[in-house]
């Protein structure tokens, strides 16, 4: 109790100075960055998951080749969830000489789980929702199967041994989805006709699903079965959660989620110094306080207590106003990426707030205490002897104690320990490049002073004595700057640039499943009536069974996406010559003469991913049979070109014996869309993709995430400011006393003024230049290795970067310095 008074009327006592505000206000920069995307995020998260649920029309889904065993349902039906089973073949569907591949699902009552099925009464017409499936006798046929086989609602089909009649249009079902590339006709029907089409026999090709679901807003019942299934060790039943329901979205929010995350923990890393270096000045102040207590009989540990709970209250002050601030924040992250959810986002959890007091306290301890800790070693002689203090703590328990304090916070942030070693490296050589060139410009500074008037030679002279402090500001407020700049670039220059290189007739649509009987017809239409010389290219799907003779395992990669792909069919194709937005990586291309070997070209993303290198022997399962080959080069792939291109690439004569189908690209402008109404009708079982809709929805997204990271990236610049203020303060005292003695010297106001006016705008023009220079190294090495294009550097980023810095660090410094040019002199004499 005695620890804490002391604590409490010390705290507001120091309040007043200025250290602990500054101290109060990063932490609360820090955690509002942190819990505005934290809520965000979060929000957004158990959107999707929401979403999910309908994506697999249930919370839980199990897959399998083979029946999945009735004490699997039993089990979850004891949960208290509720189970119904479909299953999916492919076969042909026949009406009178039609006949067509399509694939067609069995359905029990209760399906689906989550969701809703839509159908109309006719083709094209207005659809509805229903709560029950096709009853027995019965069949629902998609648009397309309706088209390919000249079908209309009341007609009979024929599949396997069963007549069935279709009674309505399938417009949608929940888990309908996948691979764009496998996308055939669908036809729903009833479980009970299963066993009439006599088509479910050993060594059929069917997929089994168990679908199930949990009472709403309780997760207990699948958690609980989840465990209890798994632990059960079924090797042929794949289990499909709300996270792994779509992949591409799980990986999409992930990296959103690491991304903001990353630039969370910038501020925070900027934020912790500008911590650190206000400790250091509150310590400094706190000496004589301290030598005066041992003096009184004050043991080491009541120092320490009294300290310790100081901190930790504003820790804990400071942190819950920057949730509270973070929770109002995150409603203008929602506005920014309005539209990112169909759906209104739900309200987010509590969870959020944890974390960020959590990163409060850490952030003070990890960052201040250090500094604080001094104080209990202060020697009670200084009550005499001024000039002592306690020693300095050694390089590794001061800044082993920070980075501990960043490790234990950078987890939370990404979500991912590799990047955020990564993060941290980078941001550590940055901070490093950037320190080297901020002494090498203040070392230039020097050789000026001699050349420049009085004023301006004290505002040089500040900076050159004050070098330490300087690149201080320079580092803190420069990274902040450089990081908006960098996002201001990739959003115009690397995305402008991304435009321009499509050319205006580059391809906005995809026609998939073109059979080889119609290619020429096909060609030849889009050439007689469209003017389009499209390219047709074959397409055929392979599974990937053995690198070099060893068999491929999913399990063996630790890789999420290499699991799916080597777990999936491939599309392969052959080719004689290789694509113009295709580029050599390693090896060569095959020659004609190499007719005898089976040869392939493989992606080089999608090698790194497999593990797959220069002279590998790949094998291949394609409709029932094994293909080996050698992998002859590697390539990089211009994906966004939007022309077709494929993962693997067979030489002639490998894979043309094999079943295929054809795939093209191809411009079509908007006053001639009429075009694609006469191709589908032409040829009912091409699928058409709109690229345009895609590219359009896509575009938007990415506006969208770059405002919401340069609204993250604002705490940033605050803690930059922060920074700077700090630094100012740590120089007060001593530029009180420089400003006494120039008055004293017979300067006047004017002129001291203008030498604070001096220093900060060089201070602030060396933390433009290095940004802008910063800011375009990274956006070159990005533009080179990651997107893979040509630049041309925006020279605007010189000007606006040098003046922007240059206005803020003024606009802040001689706000800062007010005091300094209103202490009079004599008050300043006299204390020394």
């Amino acid at each position: 109790m005695k620890s804490l008074q002391l604590a409490l009327t010390s705290l507001k006592r120091d309040w007043r100075s200025g250290e602990l505000a500054l101290i109060a206000i990063a932490v609360v920069i820090a955690v509002t960055s942190l819990t505005s995307v934290g809520f965000f995020t979060d929000r957004v998260r158990k959107a999707t998951e929401q979403q999910a649920t309908e994506l697999l029309a249930a919370d839980l889904v199990l897959r399998s080749r083979e029946p999945i065993p009735s004490p699997i349902r039993e089990a979850a039906l004891e949960q208290g969830l509720t189970a119904t089973q479909t299953l999916s073949f492919r076969s042909i569907v026949v009406h009178g000489d039609n006949m067509q591949m399509a694939e067609a699902k069995a359905v029990e009552q209760g399906y689906p789980q989550r969701g809703n099925l839509r159908t109309a009464d006719e083709l094209f017409g207005p659809e509805s929702i229903t709560e029950h499936i096709p009853a027995p006798g019965q069949a629902w046929a998609d648009a397309r199967l309706l088209q390919s086989l000249d079908l209309r609602v009341g007609d009979r089909v024929d599949i396997g041994a069963a007549g069935l009649t279709v009674t309505q249009v399938l417009t949608y079902e929940p888990d309908r989805g996948g691979d764009l590339f496998n996308i055939a006709p669908r036809l729903l029907m009833n479980m009970a006709d299963i066993p009439e089409t006599e088509l479910i026999l050993p060594g059929s090709r069917i997929d089994y699903h168990l679908l199930l679901a949990g009472d709403s807003g309780d997760s207990a019942g699948i958690t609980g079965f989840r465990e209890w299934f798994e632990n059960r060790g079924y090797e042929n039943i794949r289990v499909q959660g709300i996270r792994d329901a779509r992949p591409e979205l799980k990986t999409a929010l992930e990296r959103a989620e690491q991304f903001l995350g990353l630039a969370v923990l910038v501020s925070i890393a900027l934020a912790g110094l500008a911590v650190a270096m206000s400790a250091q000045r509150y310590a400094l102040r706190h000496f004589d306080n301290c030598a005066i207590m041992r003096c009184l009989g004050a043991e080491q540990g009541l120092i320490t207590r009294i300290y310790f709970i100081q901190l930790f209250i504003l820790a804990l002050v400071s942190a819950a106003l920057g949730c509270a601030l973070g929770y109002a924040a995150q409603g203008s992250l929602a506005a920014l990426m309005a539209g990112l959810s169909k759906e209104a986002l739900p309200q987010a959890s509590l969870r959020p707030v944890f974390t960020g007091m959590a990163t409060g306290l850490i952030t003070i301890l990890g960052f201040a205490m250090p500094q604080v800790m001094r104080l209990r070693r202060v020697p009670p002689l200084r009550v005499l002897r001024r000039d002592l203090e306690p020693l300095p703590l050694s390089g590794i328990a001061t800044y082993g104690t920070a980075l501990l304090a960043l490790a234990l916070l950078a987890p939370w942030q990404s979500g991912n320990s590799l990047l955020t070693a990564y993060t941290l490296a980078g941001i550590v050589v940055t901070l490093l490049l950037l320190a080297l060139g901020a002494r090498l410009l203040i070392l230039a500074l020097g050789r000026l002073r001699s050349r420049v008037g009085l004023s301006i030679r004290f505002g040089l002279a500040n900076i050159a004595r004050r070098s330490h402090l300087s690149m201080v500001q320079i580092l803190g407020l420069g990274l902040g700057i450089m990081v908006m700049l960098l996002l201001t670039l990739v959003r115009t220059d690397l995305l402008d640039t991304w435009r321009d290189r499509l050319p205006d007739d580059a391809p906005n649509y995809f026609l998939i499943n073109i059979q080889p009987e119609e290619v020429e017809k096909v060609r030849g239409f889009l050439k007689d009536r469209g003017r389009i010389d499209a390219q047709l290219q074959p397409m055929i799907r392979g599974r990937l069974t053995a690198i070099n003779g060893n068999e491929v395992d999913p399990g063996s990669y630790g890789n999420d996406r290499a699991r799916r792909l080597v777990a999936r069919e491939f599309n392969l194709s052959w080719a004689k010559e290789m694509q113009a937005d295709n580029r050599l990586e390693a090896g060569q291309w095959w020659s004609g003469n190499e007719v005898d070997r089976n040869l392939f070209s493989v992606e080089e993303g999608i090698g790194a991913t497999l593990g797959i290198e220069l002279g590998d022997s790949l094998t291949w399962q394609v409709a029932g049979r094994e293909i080996t080959g050698t992998v002859s080069n590697l390539r990089w792939v211009e994906w966004d070109s939007f022309h077709v291109n494929f993962f693997v690439v067979a030489n002639p004569g490998t894979l043309e014996d094999y079943p295929a189908t054809y795939i093209s690209s191809f411009y079509i402008p908007d006053t001639h869309k009429e075009l694609l109404i006469e191709l589908v009708r032409n040829f009912p079982s091409i699928t058409i993709i709109d690229v345009d809709a895609i590219l359009t929805q896509v575009r938007s997204v990415m506006e969208q995430v770059v405002r919401a990271i340069e609204f993250v990236f604002i705490f940033t610049v605050l803690s930059g400011i922060v920074i700077l203020i700090a630094a100012m303060q740590t120089t007060h005292r001593e530029r009180i006393h420089e400003s006494a003695q120039l008055s004293t010297l017979g300067a006047s106001r004017g002129q001291i003024l203008a030498g604070l006016i001096a220093e900060f705008v060089c201070l602030g023009l060396l933390t433009g230049i290095l940004a802008a220079f910063a800011a375009t190294v990274v956006e070159v090495l990005l533009a080179e290795y990651v997107f893979k294009m040509h630049i041309v550097i925006n020279p605007l980023v010189w000007i606006i970067a040098p003046l922007a810095s240059t206005l803020i660090i003024t606009a802040c410094g001689l706000l800062g310095m007010r005091s300094v040019l209103n202490t009079p002199p004599m008050t300043v004499l006299r204390r020394v």
